[in-house]
């Protein structure tokens, strides 16, 4: 079943909307003046505008629309947790559906993508260059920005595919892997340089950077999952490195009758996802807390219970043996530095689960290269002002690694971008 062209792993969740489909659902939407779902969308698209030019058959239009708002549009319409942004603000929740937010964009964001025609205006050459680190979407949202305003930017990838989490780390259910490399395209064929399979920081270093580049914006993500601290962890797969196998080499994921997810938040709920629709009869989700403190977004909670997945609250890992994951049973204490309540185990509480295969998804390290650079951080992420702005002059910094405050998302991510592209542009060409 792995890999075949039926395979579970390689289907999205929701089809693609008709062209019936789309103006029923464009022709629902009120326009609302000064309309709540834009306020709601991190981007502030014209949300109202794009629909309404969906409603008139203006697909060009839509995605113009779209795009100068948000570059990374066909991934946020799939991606975005739009039941709690847009789609959840919408007025029509009260009585009736919300508009189907991210599937009308979706729709304009397919109409461009299949036809390529030239929306966005590109400034005059300035003379300025900006060098990206990291080609994902906080990275290539900044680096299509500036060459609008006419700089020549250039973004470091370390690794061979463009897109970040886009193409590595989000199940193929959610974003198919040509989506995130069809984004990367689209910026690249606006005139950004690319430049993969270099890891800046240590090949350029930070004094090459800033010699040759006017900015510097960091955009490097996170890295893989901490330590477990448990005896046998050299069989626990990472959870990251599970989905990635699951998108460009389904046929390699391990099959099992039993497998055991660490961990409750959307990375883990992805994990168990694959592991469900890969054919494991039975997919376990260990968390040493309770559903309350869930990471993992509601709807996404509700969805992976509806794969059939179970779950073991209050319980952790100590030990995982060929076969088996021991754990504990915990109990919830004073609240720790995360503000939630602290997990304390219970004595003699010990117990097995049988696992064939055991996954880690209890978050990921933070960025090393915030070292380098010689930033300053806070709880490990790179800390930055409300520009993107870090302490270091001329060096920015966006996406993940910086978010020490609230929940990681592309769409924040690509606003990260935005944002830092506006002040870099400020700086460079007004001092």
């Amino acid at each position: 079943m792995s890999g075949g062209p039926e395979s579970p792993l390689l289907v999205e969740q929701f089809p693609p909307l008709s062209e019936h489909e789309a103006l029923v659902e464009a022709n629902r939407c009120v326009y609302c003046f000064d309309a709540p779902c834009t306020h709601a969308c991190p981007t502030h698209i014209d949300i109202p505008a794009f629909i309404k030019k969906i409603a008139t058959v203006n697909l060009s239009g839509s995605a113009r629309t779209i795009l100068e708002s948000n570059l990374m549009g066909a991934t946020c319409a799939r991606v975005c947790p739009v039941q709690e942004l847009c789609e959840g603000a919408c007025v029509l929740n009260s009585e009736h559906k919300p508009i189907m937010i991210g599937r009308l964009q979706r729709y304009a964001m397919d109409y461009f993508y299949a036809n390529r025609p030239n929306l966005l205006a590109i400034a005059r050459e300035t003379g300025r260059r900006i060098a990206v680190i990291g080609a994902g979407p906080a990275g290539l949202s900044c680096a299509g920005e500036l060459t609008r305003r006419g700089h020549a930017v250039t973004v470091f990838e370390k690794r061979d595919l463009s897109g970040g989490l886009s193409t590595y780390g989000i199940i193929t259910l959610r974003e198919p892997v040509p989506v995130a490399l069809a984004e990367a395209e689209m910026i690249a064929g606006m005139g950004v340089k690319i430049v993969q399979g270099m890891e800046a920081g240590s090949n350029p270093t930070p004094a090459e950077l800033l010699k040759q580049f006017d900015a510097v914006f960091v955009a490097v993500g996170l890295g893989t999952s901490p330590s477990l601290g448990i005896p046998g962890e050299e069989l626990v797969i990472d959870g990251l490195n599970y989905i990635e196998t699951s998108k460009l080499s389904p046929a390699c994921l391990p099959r099992a009758n039993t497998v055991v997810v660490i961990g409750a938040g959307n990375t883990a709920v992805d994990c168990a996802t694959i592991a469900r629709r890969n054919g494991a009869p039975r997919v376990t989700m260990v968390y040493r807390r309770t559903e309350r403190e869930m990471t993992a977004y509601d709807h996404e909670y509700r969805f992976v219970k509806n794969e059939g997945v179970v779950f073991e609250f209050l319980t952790q890992p100590v030990a995982r043996t060929p076969g088996t994951l021991e754990c504990v049973r915990t109990e919830l204490a004073d609240p720790d530095t995360s503000g939630r309540p602290a997990p304390r185990t219970v004595s003699g509480s010990n117990f097995m689960l049988p696992a064939d295969v055991v996954i880690k998804a209890i978050g990921q390290e933070k960025p090393s290269i915030a070292a380098l650079f010689g930033l300053e951080t806070e709880r490990g992420f790179i800390k930055v002002d409300s520009s993107m702005r870090t302490k270091v002059p001329r060096i920015y910094a966006g996406g993940d690694c910086v978010r020490a405050k609230g929940a990681a998302s592309t769409v924040m991510a690509a606003q990260d971008g935005k944002i830092a592209a506006a002040a870099i542009h400020a700086e460079v060409t007004h001092g």
